[in-house]
């Protein structure tokens, strides 16, 4: 349990601490809330840039690191599509030290010409890197390219060609600070073993800051994919992949913990299904992978190989969609469930010991929207026993986890039948497979005596209506629900 307080300052900075009995040193962690998805389509990269520009110095301090070296602290940044986050760890006697650099790049960055010339060349460089210069290193772009096509996680953080950065003028660059980096699009976030003080040393440096609100662009939001979507490319790399992709739900919707507990299923090391069906036992690829991209709005879960010699692209696709089908077919074990719920929470509980690991967190759920969510997520995840789902054909998927155990006869045999059922479907699909499925499904439990039974089709939104109904009357749970009952 990590306790926090919160509290917002007049200019709209959120600030929330907490006190770490645990540790000497103090964390301060500011998020700005700007990643690449707050980027102009012809102006990409922005967020990054700014990742190093704000390492530049200020005209009151013209060397950032210098002070938090003599303070005996550490620092560093990162930037995603969401969000850029910026954290400075210290002894706790010299907390202010880190209040104050902070502070004063929020509002007093020097952006001069040579600076900008001077990250611009460091930012194309990383790019080339990163990217262009290293095997399997254009990847993941060509795969936010495929899978989106309106929402701007369709390019990475680093930006979508050295063009835009190398383009980038002194007048682009200070409107992006002033509409970004401002009190009221900030989150502090402080951990130290301070019984008291946190708060107002965050309201003595950060509460003269004025704020200056800039109306921002809203986020185009992804339409549905309808169809399948291909792309081969050829490259001078060891091996070949191969990547398959499906559009998941947001990072606050309840169907996400079910994609991360399965992609951790998978894929959680040498004893996941993945590696230990198609590495192990049927020698196709040299390594596999399954993730899922864990961003704010609907993300991708996606699954990569490296295929070994003389195994072809669309034998490893196959090889994907028999994973997949399996867990239409048969639930997962208890103790597949049990050791991945047991992973996450091991992982949670490790993190919370490390003060810097608490800040970054708490500025992150509050991002979020949810503070709470820092000591619910793991309940959460335990409480997820949705461990098998249906990909449809046009590319989503859906954990609709009922309908081939249904036609257990033996199962079937023992439903009560005056036991009132709801299946809740998408329209997405209503005459094809996800549409054919539910009605096979309805029939069976007819034929088995079953009459209670109601059928809504609803439009996309199917995550969001799967938290406003009891859970256990929709049919993404009824398999699970009848086993556990029956």
């Amino acid at each position: 349990m990590i306790n926090y307080q919160k509290h917002t300052l007049p200019n709209g900075l959120t600030v929330v601490v907490n006190r770490d009995r645990s540790s000497r040193l103090a964390a301060v962690n500011l998020l700005y809330k700007v990643g690449a998805r707050n980027e102009n389509p012809s102006r990409t990269g922005f967020a990054h840039l700014f990742e190093h520009l704000m390492f530049r110095g200020t005209k009151a301090v013209p060397d950032f690191d210098t002070p938090v070296q003599m303070a005996c602290g550490e620092n560093n940044a990162f930037t995603n599509n969401d969000y850029t986050d910026f954290y400075i760890t210290l002894p706790k006697d010299n907390i202010e030290t880190a209040l104050w650099l902070e502070s004063d790049r929020m509002t007093g960055l020097d952006i001069s010409q040579e600076n900008l010339e001077t990250e611009k060349r460091v930012v194309i460089e990383e790019y080339k890197q990163r990217y262009l210069n290293q095997p399997y290193g254009d990847q993941t772009m060509l795969l936010r390219a495929l899978a989106y096509k309106v929402h701007p996680y369709r390019w990475a953080a680093i930006g979508l060609a050295t063009d835009h950065i190398a383009g980038a003028t002194l007048a682009d660059v200070e409107s992006f600070y002033r509409t970004h980096y401002r009190p009221s699009n900030a989150i502090l976030s402080i951990s130290a073993d301070m019984e008291e003080g946190m708060l107002e040393l965050a309201e003595k440096w950060f509460a003269p800051l004025a704020d200056h609100p800039s109306a921002t662009a809203a986020i185009p939001q992804e339409p549905m994919q309808t169809q399948a979507r291909r792309q081969e490319v050829e490259r001078d790399v060891p091996a070949s992949t191969v990547t398959v992709a499906y559009h998941m739900c947001a990072r606050t919707k309840p169907d996400f913990y079910t994609a991360d507990l399965v992609s951790d299923l998978l894929s959680g090391g040498d004893s996941g299904r993945l590696y230990t069906h198609l590495v192990k036992e049927r020698n196709l690829l040299s390594s596999v992978n399954a993730y899922i991209t864990g961003d704010v709005d609907p993300g991708l879960f996606v699954f990569t190989g490296q295929l070994l010699p003389g195994v072809t692209p669309e034998a490893a696709e196959a090889a994907f969609r028999e994973e997949i089908e399996a867990l239409q077919t048969t639930v997962a074990t208890a103790y597949e469930i049990e050791k991945v719920k047991n992973k996450f929470e091991a992982n949670t509980l490790f993190g919370e010991l490390n003060v810097m690991n608490k800040a970054m967190n708490l500025g992150f759920y509050e991002m979020l929207g949810d503070l709470s969510l820092i000591n619910r997520e793991v309940d959460r995840y335990r409480a997820d026993e949705r461990c098998t789902f249906i990909f449809t054909l046009n590319a989503y998927y859906s954990m609709f986890s009922g309908i081939l155990r249904l036609y257990d006869p033996a199962l079937l045999a023992r439903v009560p039948k005056d036991l009132p059922l709801l299946f809740l479907a998408g329209d997405a699909d209503p005459v094809g497979e996800q549409g054919a499925g539910v009605k096979r499904a309805v029939k069976s439990l007819l034929d088995a005596g079953v009459k209670n039974i109601e059928v809504k089709l609803y439009p996309s939104a199917r995550h969001e209506l799967l938290v406003e109904l009891n859970r256990e009357e929709v049919f993404a749970d009824i398999g699970d629900w009848l086993e556990r009952r029956l």
